[in-house]
């Protein structure tokens, strides 16, 4: 029996239901990230200087900033509601306790996350505070993005194993390493964003037409560190397309996400070019932003998949999948 066919109170059902919800949540989640991006942007993060209300109203006129910056509050508190809802959700119908432990997780960060923005206002946007709002949003992003993934019929019933190959380190754990590099560029990204070190270097692909500039500020700094981060990530995830080409191109479930990440990749170091080349115009410089979060998310759904499916001990890859 396939889920679709399954009568109206079927497990099965009931379960396809709960994962397209999970994945609604992700797709809000990925939405709210590029509302968050325009603020930013367009510098509309103090058009609204109280918070939780907006000029003292749920719905102020939604002119100028305000548009940007209420609009990321009215976005924020949708994805919000869906969060507890999949976590109330989940702790009726899910019988992993710790998925469900996952999805209070998701809950408390994305409570976490509305606190947070709210001091960004309260506090005239200090970077600590803004640069930790956007970290947590894309750790968030990563929760519900694995809650998709644990909540589908594919994961439940068990990947299929895959013999490892040869390789040092082995693939989850350079899926890992790599995930890890996106992640510390998404925040170096987000430093950069929030000190306004965006077109410290104005040229590009050179530095003020050398291949190093000269470090004569923090802003510049930073600027290059973001630049140097972006060749690590396009050479780890090169490296990951690399292994999984030679020994797992046939397993469509490793395949397709290194290949989406490696588009993504080639969208993202276009996109920074000519987020410079256009003086930082708002959509292009947002989408950059996006973009750099997908990357980020497919490459968090590659390594459960990696784990899952290649990592040796097959007795703990089958705990983390039934318990």
């Amino acid at each position: 029996m396939t889920p679709e066919s399954a009568g109206p109170e079927s497990p099965e059902r009931e379960n396809i239901w709960l994962h397209r919800f999970a994945v609604f949540t992700a797709l809000g989640t990925t939405f709210l990230i590029f509302a968050g991006g325009m603020v930013t942007s367009t510098e509309s993060g103090l058009a609204v200087p109280d918070w939780p209300l907006s000029y003292g109203m749920f719905f102020p006129p939604m002119v100028g900033g305000i548009f940007y910056e209420h609009g990321h509050r009215m976005v924020a508190g949708f994805v919000g509601v869906l969060t507890f809802v999949l976590a109330i959700w989940v702790s009726l119908k899910e019988d992993r306790a710790w998925v469900r432990w996952l999805t209070l997780g998701a809950l408390g960060a994305v409570i976490t996350q509305s606190i947070l923005g709210g001091l960004t206002v309260l506090y005239l946007l200090p970077t600590a505070i803004s640069v930790a709002h956007a970290a947590l949003a894309q750790t968030f992003y990563c929760i519900v993005i694995s809650l998709a993934l644990f909540t589908s019929p594919d994961w439940k019933r068990g990947l299929p194993s895959v013999r490892e190959r040869h390789g040092n380190p082995s693939l989850p754990w350079l899926c890992v390493l790599t995930t890890a590099a996106i992640y510390l560029q998404l925040l170096m990204g987000a430093l950069m964003r929030h000190t306004k070190s965006g077109l410290a270097i104005p040229d590009f692909p050179l530095a003020f037409g050398r291949i190093i500039p000269p470090f004569d500020s923090g802003a510049i700094m930073i600027h290059f560190a973001h630049r140097v981060g972006a060749l690590l990530v396009t050479a780890m995830v090169s490296w990951t397309l690399i292994r999984i080409w030679a020994s797992y191109r046939t397993h469509r479930r490793l395949l397709r996400p290194i290949l989406i990440m490696a588009c993504l990749v080639m969208t993202q170091v276009t996109l920074g070019a000519f987020t410079i080349w256009s003086q930082k115009a708002a959509l292009i410089t947002t989408f950059h932003v996006l973009t750099g979060a997908m990357i980020l998310g497919v490459s968090v759904l590659l390594t459960l998949r990696a784990f899952a499916m290649v990592a040796p001990e097959i007795k703990a890859r089958h705990h983390l999948q039934t318990a």
